[in-house]
């Protein structure tokens, strides 16, 4: 027995769940998953080819599969033509689709609007209209800066259609954080509301990218749409900034798609690295929109009645593949909830599922922490005081889950009824990249069990040697694969050397965590971040952005380190050690810089980056020749006894001065 499982961090059992209703689902058993997988392996280029042909419509054929020449800037299929619009909206039309309904959007206040993929269909054909006669043109960036509904979904699929590239940038993010966006993309247009309603309260959206503008190096930006979401008046500049409504509701309900390369960019979108700055991440059209399409049904099952809910916001990547992209392109009916899921409490997670009827439940740990904690509170957040009934499929996404979350959920909101897919995927990648196949693998709490087809992933030691079972290691996808990023957005370099890295031998694809394949089921599990990038509530966060911000209080912060510390409710919280330029600061001044440090974050970032635990002292540990030891910073602020070798610290005492928390 593995000493994981003896942790109790992976069962002693498997767990096998039917799946509800699966006639017509593509995987049968674990001997159909098997033959699946032994196709990829044998024949790579002949299964993505057959896929590629099945699943998307094409403008123009594709003769190519792969392209390896520039090796690791892989091209598939690029000879080929599409939009991804079009294979989202337009193959519905005509079908039994096309009325039916594609899009439940359900407001803070409870109003809900449904929307069919013919009236979805007619939106994004004005919206891209308007963009056009505003001069936006194939190739151009256009910023999305939306609360999350369904104005955001027809905001990137009007820039597919006319062959613009999104940039979707989270409404909760500063604007330091969008003017650093803007500048580096290049926009040329932007998409944002007057204000968006979160937690019951309105916070300006429109007033923050004018923040951003201002603080210059941003003239490319010629348009301005306005979505407005509430009556609140919102500055305007004339001959640039223009209402959404106005705009947009007089356009035609017909626009001719623009057909685009394979390869050409359907998106950017950033994510933290283990450098002060944000890695724009390119996906490419047909391989992304492909494996969206592809792990919808795969991951999912996705049958005609089903009613899918993900939870997550457009701003990330699950938002981008799991409420735009893959259930379009499947035909799927979907929720989407404006503002936050626990507002105004718990109850409100139940009653969407009970008022939709909602058959696929798709969320982050830290909501189903949430939920529990409020389910012990008090009866009427529990999940047993509602009609739960319609779920056939349960899955999560964002981190790593532990065994009695994957549990109280399998048991108390699925009833040990409904498959478990615990998804381990990344901006990167595009999609899921293990998963189980519902109703098919059978399942370990805490593990995310096996690959999907034509996913390669290996677990390697630094040096690149396949490690063995029950030893962990790094986590890397030893082949291509069509939805992988292509690139980062102008720097060809930065992308080879995060992502292929020459230790490696140039060709392994890192994934940047790290995992362990059990022994005896030969199941994966993520055990976490190998670089300096956080996971807060499922939002990458890189310390070094971090650590930038707070030395920005530059008239009290000497020095600043930034690690991660575990956090029942987010999984993972910010902690960080300051050196402040005085010593004698007296605890009223500390708490007060204490506060202020944390205000610095959120408005250079955002405020999910904000430290939740500062810890001021003396000096950072430091090695003899000056290198910050944050090794035994992590270990000292997860509370281990047992540090690591310190022989090299140059002065051993130096944490004790850190005990104390703000």
């Amino acid at each position: 027995m593995s000493n994981e499982r003896a942790q109790g961090l992976l069962l002693d059992r498997l767990i096998n769940s039917p799946l509800q209703h699966a006639s017509q689902s593509v995987f049968k058993d674990m001997t159909s998953y098997e033959a699946l997988c032994k196709e990829a392996q044998k024949e790579p280029e002949l299964f993505w080819s057959r896929l590629a042909q099945e699943h998307l419509q094409w403008d123009h054929p594709f003769s190519h599969v792969l392209d390896k020449s520039h090796a690791p800037f892989y091209r598939w299929f690029d000879d080929g033509a599409l939009n991804a619009s079009v294979n989202c909206l337009d193959r519905h039309l005509g079908t039994e689709c096309e009325h039916k309904v594609a899009i439940h959007f359900e407001t803070v206040d409870g109003k809900v609007t449904s929307v069919t993929y013919r009236t979805l269909y007619e939106r994004v054909c004005q919206l891209a209209n308007a963009l056009k006669e505003r001069g936006v043109e194939k190739g151009d960036r256009v910023l999305i800066y939306l609360p999350m509904g369904d104005e955001g979904v027809v905001a990137m699929l009007a820039c597919a259609r006319i062959g613009a590239i999104h940039v979707v940038v989270f409404a909760g993010f500063s604007a330091i954080a969008l003017h650093e966006r803007l500048q580096d993309t290049g926009a040329v247009a932007v998409i944002t509301a007057n204000v968006q309603c979160r937690s019951g309260r309105e916070l300006p959206l429109k007033a923050g990218v004018d923040d951003a503008i201002a603080l210059g190096g941003c003239e490319h930006v010629g348009t301005i749409l306005v979505y407005e979401r509430t009556a609140t008046a919102w500055p305007r500049q004339e001959g640039r900034d223009f209402s959404y409504a106005e705009l947009v509701s007089q356009q035609p309900t017909e626009c001719a798609p623009v057909s685009v390369s394979a390869e050409h960019p359907l998106f950017i979108l950033y994510t933290s690295g283990s450098t002060g700055k944000p890695k724009g991440v390119v996906h490419t059209t047909a391989g992304y929109l492909l494996w969206a399409k592809l792990t919808m049904l795969w991951s999912y099952d996705i049958q005609p009645s089903d009613v899918f809910w993900c939870t997550a916001d457009i701003g990330w990547i699950t938002g981008h593949t799991y409420v735009t992209y893959g259930p379009l392109a499947a035909g799927a009916t979907q929720v989407i909830m404006e503002g936050v899921p626990l507002y105004p409490d718990a109850s409100r997670v139940w009653k969407t599922i009970q008022r939709h009827a909602v058959t696929t439940f798709y969320t982050a740990p830290t909501l189903i922490r949430a939920l529990i904690k409020a389910a012990a509170q008090e009866d009427v957040y529990a999940p047993e005081s509602y009609d739960l009934s319609s779920l056939r499929l349960l899955s999560s996404v964002g981190e790593p889950i532990d065994a009695t979350a994957w549990r109280w959920f399998y048991e108390h909101v699925g009833h040990g009824r409904c498959p478990y897919v615990d998804t381990f995927f990344q901006t990167e990648t595009g999609g899921h990249v293990i998963t189980p196949i519902p109703g098919v693998t059978p399942l370990v709490p805490g593990s995310c069990t096996l690959p999907l087809p034509g996913m390669d992933v290996v677990i390697v030691d630094e040096a690149g040697e396949p490690r063995p079972w029950g030893q962990g290691g790094l986590l890397v996808i030893a082949s291509p694969w069509p939805a992988m990023a292509r690139t980062l957005w102008r720097d060809d370099e930065r992308y080879r050397q995060s992502y292929f890295p020459e230790e490696l031998g140039g060709t392994l694809y890192l994934a940047g965590d790290g995992a362990v394949r059990d022994e005896d089921t030969g199941y994966f599990r993520i055990t976490g971040r190998i670089d300096d990038v956080l996971n807060v509530s499922g939002h990458r966060l890189g310390t070094t952005e971090i650590e930038s911000a707070l030395s920005r209080l530059d008239h009290a912060v000497a020095e600043v380190a930034v690690v991660g510390q575990p956090d029942p409710s987010t999984g993972e919280a910010v902690c960080a050690f300051v050196v402040l330029k005085k010593s004698d600061y007296g605890e009223e001044v500390a708490r007060q810089i204490a506060q202020e440090l944390r205000q610095q974050v959120a408005r250079d970032i955002s405020p999910i980056a904000k430290p939740k635990f500062i810890r001021f002292g003396s000096n950072l540990p430091k090695t003899r020749s000056g290198k910050v030891m944050r090794r035994l910073l992590r270990s000292f602020a997860q509370g281990e006894k047992e540090a690591q070798d310190i022989s090299t610290l140059e002065d051993p005492s130096v944490l004790d001065h850190f005990s104390v928390i703000y």
